[in-house]
């Protein structure tokens, strides 16, 4: 029997018969990601019965692991007691996540449930607007006075270490609570036992303000190879820190957000505190409803942007009558107009949102990506007339002229659109693919048919 059904078998043996024991026993050696994945296949209730059975520092962990949804429809199922006792078990800013996302009644309901200092945590951590980094930081760091000795400084680090989400970077304050130092652990036991902190620490901190972009802190944290970042609010006060597996859940969310987005997709990962509306922390789990509501926005408006398209094809309706064999590389054309600003949108909301491209590079961008885009433009063009040779030798030429002219305008408008959001402090990920699609349809019709109706003499449409 494997560890999964054995699981699934002890679970539903609880559910059924309320046998403690084997769920526990079933449970005991499970890391609490996987123990959370083997749940989420069942109703809110019966996790809320699971968890419920478990040791409070297991349910506690295992219910962080679910996701946002699942985790506050479990949370809503659990006595308040019970869910209490979690709370006061789960890391200082994952249970300030979940009690955010709780109804106004739970929270009321819950508060008087919890200890003071788990109220006033709870109440500060939640405070911050999301999208900001004190959003996503935790209040559970170690914190060491400057004067003290190493020797004093680990001692209490060894106190502290079995509450406290890291201990190997502790952060230095002063009697004012600002920061004034960062030290680790492996220059404390490697320090002489009388040094003081202040002799070891480094002095020059790289932190954030706490109202800062949540991203910019994900970004601080890849790019300076950081455990923990310090998040300091206006008086430059230490007020919590954001450590590397948040800044993780950080960069997959805006990564999924930017996909959403870049597919034309209205809805965005669910974040706490969001309003109610198409915004989804699970694809797999999501509804039909929901999905089309995610859709159909930017479906509906790209149906009347199309309609340029279509207007552009009646316009040269003569020009198509004297030669048919030109809608035959219609679709091939415009595709690929499509296809190459697409391209160039994608590296440009990369290169944005990675902060690998500013504002003040799209002139050396935009010369470099019409060079490239001749370079694509002449080899299809190339791939394209021997296709043209044996189907309609005649307008070859102007197959051939328009897809190096359709794929340069193309990737321009992919680049240039990222480029031109990010100047109306838009987000650059909405160039959606679709988007840059329909504008280099409508764009690649006028471009075929003009050429078309110049080399082949037909003189202006009618």
């Amino acid at each position: 029997m494997t560890t999964q059904t054995y699981l699934d078998s002890a679970i539903r043996q609880f559910l059924a018969n309320a046998d403690t024991r084997s769920v526990t026993v079933a449970t005991a050696h499970m890391h609490p990601a996987d123990l959370a994945h083997a749940l989420d296949t069942l109703e809110a209730g019966d996790i809320a019965r699971v968890l419920a059975a478990l040791p409070v520092e297991t349910a506690a962990r295992t219910l962080g692991y679910l996701d946002e949804d699942l985790q506050s429809e479990t949370a809503e199922a659990l006595p308040r007691k019970t869910l209490g006792r979690l709370l006061a078990a789960m890391s200082h800013d994952e249970r300030a996540d979940l009690f955010a996302l709780l109804e106004d009644a739970t929270r009321q309901a819950l508060l008087p449930v919890l200890a003071k200092a788990d109220r006033e945590d709870i109440r500060k951590l939640a405070a911050y607007e999301e999208g900001t980094a004190g959003s996503v930081m935790t209040s559970d760091y170690a914190v060491l006075a400057p004067d003290m000795t190493t020797t004093e400084a680990i001692a209490r680090l060894r106190k502290e270490a079995p509450n406290k989400e890291t201990i190997y970077d502790a952060y230095v304050v002063d009697d004012k609570r600002r920061l004034v130092g960062v030290v680790s652990l492996r220059d404390l036991i490697t320090g002489d036992d009388d040094a003081k902190v202040s002799e070891i620490m480094k002095s020059q901190v790289i932190s954030i303000r706490a109202d800062a972009p949540r991203e910019d802190a994900a970004r601080a944290i890849a790019r300076y190879d950081l455990l923990a970042l310090p998040v300091t609010n206006g008086g430059e006060a230490l007020v919590g820190i954001i450590t590397a597996d948040d800044a993780m859940d950080v960069a997959a969310d805006e990564a999924t957000e930017d996909f959403f987005r870049a597919g034309g997709v209205q809805g965005v990962i669910g974040h706490r505190g969001e309003p109610d509306g198409a915004s989804i922390t699970s694809v797999r789990k999501a509804g039909i409803w929901v999905l089309y509501r995610l859709r159909i926005v930017w479906l509906v408006l790209l149906v009347f942007g199309n309609i340029f398209s279509g207007a552009g094809i009646a316009y040269f309706e003569d020009t198509i009558m004297a030669y048919v064999a030109l809608v035959f590389f219609l679709p091939l054309l415009i595709d690929s107009g499509g296809n190459a600003g697409s391209q160039a949108a994608t590296l440009m909301v990369r290169g944005l949102a990675v902060g690998d491209v500013k504002l003040t590079d799209w002139g050396h961008m935009i010369g470099r990506e019409v060079a490239v885009a001749l370079m694509l433009g002449l080899t299809m063009a190339v791939a394209v007339s021997m296709v043209g040779a044996f189907r309609a030798p005649e307008v070859v030429p102007v197959v051939a002229m328009s897809m190096v002219c359709i794929v340069l305008v193309g990737s321009t408008i992919g680049m240039s659109l990222p480029f031109l959001l990010s100047r109306l402090k838009l987000d650059p990920a909405a160039a959606s693919a679709p988007l840059i699609t329909s504008i280099a349809d409508a764009a690649g019709v006028i471009i075929y048919f003009s050429i078309a109706t110049a080399v082949l003499d037909l003189g202006p449409p009618a």
